[in-house]
């Protein structure tokens, strides 16, 4: 099933959007501005189910192994063309989980030497003294 309004159901709806990759389950998407080099997301692009699949947790069998394979094409085809030193995957499920866009998708963000949060992973940001819960901060 696919949402009529959904810009990963239907990638064109969003102008900017390229089909960069894809296979029978998924696509790796990817904003104009990323292929820019020296940008900021230099490379960085969504590997998302063909089917509007809300999260992670509601893929088939079948979409997480295509998702898996096309991982690792997508990897080759970075690795040619931006070179980077490091990658940031994953996935944000749920709006406290930091999705915005309910279906499912699957972030790809290689990372460079040369920038300025170099050797900083995802959870960098959810250590720092700003993250702290309620609970534990009072």
């Amino acid at each position: 099933m696919r949402d009529e309004k959904c810009v990963f159901c239907h990638p064109r709806l969003e102008a900017e959007q390229r089909i960069i990759l894809e296979n029978e389950h998924c696509m790796f998407l990817q904003w104009e501005s990323a292929s820019l080099k020296g940008s900021q997301l230099e490379g960085a692009g969504l590997i998302v189910p063909r089917q509007h699949r809300e999260t992670a947790f509601d893929l088939s069998k079948e979409e997480w192994n295509a998702t898996h394979d096309l991982l690792h094409e997508v990897k080759a085809y970075l690795d040619e063309k931006h070179g980077p030193n490091g990658y940031n995957i994953g996935w944000n499920c749920g709006e406290v989980g930091g999705q915005h866009i309910f279906h499912a998708h699957f972030h790809v963000i290689p990372r460079y030497a040369d920038e300025p949060m170099a050797g900083k992973g995802i959870r960098y940001l959810f250590k720092g003294p700003g993250n702290v819960r309620k609970e534990m901060g009072e």
